[in-house]
């Protein structure tokens, strides 16, 4: 069993269907103890990272969550479920997250420098929203039957800056150049939303449910 975890911050039932879609028994859960028997685990999250990280914290999910990742279990994060891997945000003010992975979360500029070397500033708009490229820099195994250069759907204002480049496993172009999918050991991250991609993302899902 996939265990979705309910922290109350996302669309759940959409992440369940597509888990559903692609043959895998996965339940969105409320109480943290279900954790300990889940063959894997995904952390999913919308809106703000102050308000999404003191919901998982007040609902006990975090002391499971770092067993988990410990027992070797695999773990997905989508989107906000990303960023609560990191040291901190600067959303609104300075918050902590779960430190599993050292790094920020910052927001995206507000203009870019234009690609011909003139000095003009690109006004960049946020949120970064709609479909746009995965460059796949480490074949993860979540990656399995991809093609480079494949289409995700994007809905966020912030990305992750890992001070570890070795976790990176695929990169995207939004004004700059950022991280959209992370991998280390058992854990795997995307900012994008696989259960909204269509095809590649539901491969994604099956990819990760294969492990679990």
């Amino acid at each position: 069993m996939i265990a979705v975890i309910d922290s109350g911050i996302a669309n759940l039932r959409s992440v369940q269907k597509g888990f559903e879609r692609v043959g895998a028994d996965a339940k969105i859960v409320d109480d943290p103890r279900a954790l300990r028997d889940a063959s894997g685990i995904v952390l999913p999250g919308v809106g703000a990272f102050r308000d999404g990280i003191t919901k998982l914290r007040d609902g006990g999910f975090v002391e499971p969550l770092l067993q988990a990742i410990d027992a070797g279990k695999p773990i997905l994060g989508i989107c906000l479920g990303l960023h609560f891997l990191f040291s901190e945000s600067e959303e609104f003010g300075q918050h902590k997250g779960l430190n599993i992975i050292k790094g920020r979360v910052v927001r995206f500029p507000e203009a870019t420098s234009s690609s011909d070397g003139g000095g003009t500033r690109a006004r960049l708009k946020i949120p970064h929203m709609g479909w746009n490229r995965i460059q796949i820099v480490r074949q993860a195994p979540i990656f399995n039957g991809f093609p480079d250069g494949g289409f995700f759907y994007f809905v966020h204002s912030y990305y992750v800056q890992p001070e570890d480049e070795g976790v990176i496993a695929a990169t995207t172009e939004y004004g700059v150049t950022f991280t959209s999918v992370l991998w280390r050991d058992n854990l795997f991250a995307c900012q994008f939303h696989p259960e909204k991609s269509q095809s590649l993302g539901l491969q994604l899902l099956k990819n990760f449910a294969s492990l679990a």
